[in-house]
């Protein structure tokens, strides 16, 4: 039987039974509910939040300072993806440091790497490979060409995470969440499956969902009438199933291993990360080690926000000291971060409703 949107919609804007809190833990699904409006087709007892599924947000400092601090080095160029420029270390960006001599190129593919390599070859090229389970077979993918085609002038600093470990990590910390929007992107290589053990050990839903707002809110409706229940549903079957792809899972088994990772906003998450493999070490550009100090600044709120403890206005730097002109914290770093959106938002109903402060 087809879907009937209309019938969601008019449910979720009427719902009136227990409250609940519903986490989206993909950056992609948090800019996708911002575009389409989602929050205000849902009734008040309804309460999203974003969790951390931007790649970029939860990129620690000491992360940044070490690519800055390879930027700066003879002989030796950082390459990376535009949003990672101006997303700030422990003093400065990436893009800042370059006013001081740091070499850094952006790139649209970790391939465009290997090109700038053979085109250079007395210059090192350090890549910055951020990400989930979705961009890490392409870092996979780089590193057997470089085996293969014996390149030596390119590094990877890498700060890769795995998302089913995160969630298990929130909620066994005491996230007061009532059931999740699975990543979308990241189940394509995992698998729906990958969720069924937090599922069934907290005895909560998990939603697959695409990314155009109808899937969103049927997403949202499965878990609503989910309530409760330790279950997966995919309603994203065009692209996901529930064992994934092997083959990706496979070459990024071959050149990476477990690993705990460090959080931006959060802290240290053990076995949530990925790093190179002691055999592949001659291609590691320092990735290990590279800790979050949480209390740096005693008044972010990032970790309670993407813990879904806190919402963006709860933080006393939110809009005041921390804007997307001038990041302070964690979710206010990228275009997928939850507190840029709700920021756009409050500047957006301002000016509506004429208020020009």
């Amino acid at each position: 039987m087809p879907i009937d949107f209309n019938e969601i919609k008019e449910y979720l804007k009427e719902y009136d039974g227990p409250a609940m809190t519903l986490m989206e833990v993909c950056g992609s699904h948090t800019a996708a509910i911002a575009k389409y409006g989602i929050k205000a087709m849902l009734s008040d007892k309804i309460r999203l939040v974003s969790g951390p599924g931007c790649p970029v947000c939860v990129t620690p400092t000491a992360y940044v300072d070490r690519l800055i601090e390879l930027a700066l080095k003879e002989n030796t160029r950082v390459v990376t993806f535009g949003d990672m420029i101006r997303v700030p270390g422990s003093s400065r960006s990436l893009g800042e440091a370059r006013g001081d001599g740091a070499k850094v190129s952006m790139v649209y593919s970790p391939a465009d790497t290997l090109k700038l390599a053979a085109k250079d070859p007395d210059t090192t090229f350090v890549f910055a490979a951020v990400g989930f389970e979705t961009t890490t077979p392409a870092y996979a993918l780089m590193l057997e060409r470089m085996e293969k085609e014996n390149i030596k002038n390119v590094q990877l600093l890498t700060a890769l995470k795995t998302m089913p470990a995160v969630i298990d990590w929130l909620l066994g910390g005491g996230a007061d969440i009532d059931g999740f929007i699975a990543p979308g992107h990241v189940s394509v290589i995992t698998g729906s499956s990958a969720f069924i053990p937090a599922a069934e050990k907290y005895g909560l839903p998990f939603c697959v969902s695409g990314f155009r707002g109808e899937e969103i809110l049927a997403a949202i409706y499965g878990l609503v009438k989910s309530r409760g229940q330790g279950r997966v549903l995919n309603f994203y079957p065009s692209a996901v199933t529930s064992v994934g792809s092997a083959e990706a899972r496979n070459i990024v088994g071959r050149y990476f291993r477990p690993a705990a990772a460090a959080w931006r906003g959060l802290g240290e998450v053990p076995g949530s990360g990925l790093l190179l493999k002691d055999e592949y070490s001659e291609w590691d550009a320092g990735s290990a080690g590279l800790t979050e100090d949480v209390k740096k600044n005693s008044l972010c709120r990032c970790g309670e926000i993407l813990s879904g403890k806190a919402d963006p206005s709860d933080c006393p730097l939110f809009g005041k000291t921390c804007t997307p002109g001038k990041p302070m914290g964690a979710c206010m770093v990228s275009q997928e971060g939850s507190c840029y959106h709700s920021y756009l938002n409050r500047v957006s109903d301002s000016e509506d409703s004429g208020d020009k402060r």
